[in-house]
């Protein structure tokens, strides 16, 4: 019998490469692939619904699902995680010390309903007890263009989203000093969406809000154990029902693409572990996964997500693995 054809949108990042460059085949079903930036990706997805399988934004999934779309159904690959939060700048001359400083401040982000978003709004409320209520969003996406604008969305009672004029961006704002932070910062890729082109991590009048980021990712992963997750992936929910197998061989596949990264991700400091440029306690560590595939490792952390969504009126509900997930990959 001749293997299912199906279209494919990806992001590219080692747990990806192996798809793309075809070492790890889904059994039974040979993709077309196309490889995108999130911010473009998920845009086309959610409006016109172009791939029959596609990394989707975690935030965008929950709220598609609560709102009734049920175009899509989600299986359990989570490619990409960080800690967003760490990520937010500030401009050097807008007297923001600590996350407490950001009351009542101008901040920028490329998209309000991003997961990088959600995380970083989530963790500030409920690590140094700022709301998104307590600062003024300016949104660089325009409504055409934005996953906000494709999935419905309004701003919850309370909170102030103002959109940044189509002639002006995060970068050229947070310059000028219209803005005094932002956050989810995204440089302008070859995509449709993003318009921001200044290196605003390099900028002699901007800094880091965290002035240790890692120092700040390490304490809040061993108060929490959460590592945030951004992207899942999604089936079109009628190639599901035609072929439930799908989903099961789908993650097996990117299952297989995750073992290949983490493999290589060792064999890349192998030398300098062997010639002690690492210190060799750094073994123990190395050796240890930290992106895995699939519910059982990963609830609590999608769960966080969904009380945060819930909690800024992104949904309605904090959302159950089993409203967003394909049924067989619920014991994953």
């Amino acid at each position: 019998m001749a293997n299912l054809q199906l279209s494919l949108a990806i992001t590219s990042n080692p747990r990806t490469w192996p798809i793309i460059d075809g070492r790890v085949k889904a059994e039974g079903i040979d993709f077309t692939t196309t490889v995108l930036g999130p911010a473009e990706m998920f845009w086309r997805q959610l409006n016109f619904a172009e791939f029959d399988v596609s990394e989707m934004s975690m935030s965008e999934l929950m709220m598609i699902r609560d709102r009734g779309d049920d175009r899509f159904i989600g299986i359990p690959v989570f490619t990409t995680r960080r800690f967003y939060h760490t990520g937010i700048l500030v401009r050097k001359d807008a007297a923001i010390a600590s996350p407490a400083a950001l009351k009542g401040k101008r901040v920028g982000l490329p998209e309000y309903v991003q997961t990088s978003a959600l995380w970083t709004r989530g963790v500030l409320e409920s690590e140094f007890g700022i709301a998104p209520a307590d600062m003024t969003f300016f949104m660089e996406r325009v409504p055409a263009r934005s996953h906000a604008g494709a999935v419905g969305f309004k701003a919850p009672p309370g909170v102030t989203i103002k959109q940044i004029p189509p002639e002006q961006s995060i970068g050229s704002m947070m310059l000028a000093g219209e803005l005094d932070a932002c956050m989810s910062y995204n440089r302008k890729q070859d995509d449709l969406i993003d318009r921001s082109d200044v290196d605003l991590g390099h900028h002699p009048d901007i800094r880091p809000l965290f002035s240790n980021p890692s120092a700040e990712a390490d304490r809040y992963y061993k108060k929490t154990g959460i590592y945030p997750i951004n992207h899942g992936m999604m089936v079109k929910r009628a190639v599901f029902e035609r072929n439930p197998w799908v989903a099961i061989n789908i993650f097996k596949a990117f299952d297989r693409a995750n073992d290949i990264a983490d493999a290589e991700r060792r064999e890349h400091v192998a030398y300098h572990l062997e010639t002690g440029m690492v210190p060799p306690d750094y073994r123990q560590a190395l050796a240890t996964r930290i992106v895995t595939h699939g519910l059982k490792a990963n609830r609590a952390t999608l769960e966080m997500a969904a009380k945060y969504s819930n909690q800024q009126g992104l949904t309605q509900r904090a959302m159950t693995m089993d409203r967003l997930f394909a049924p067989n990959t619920l014991d994953s």
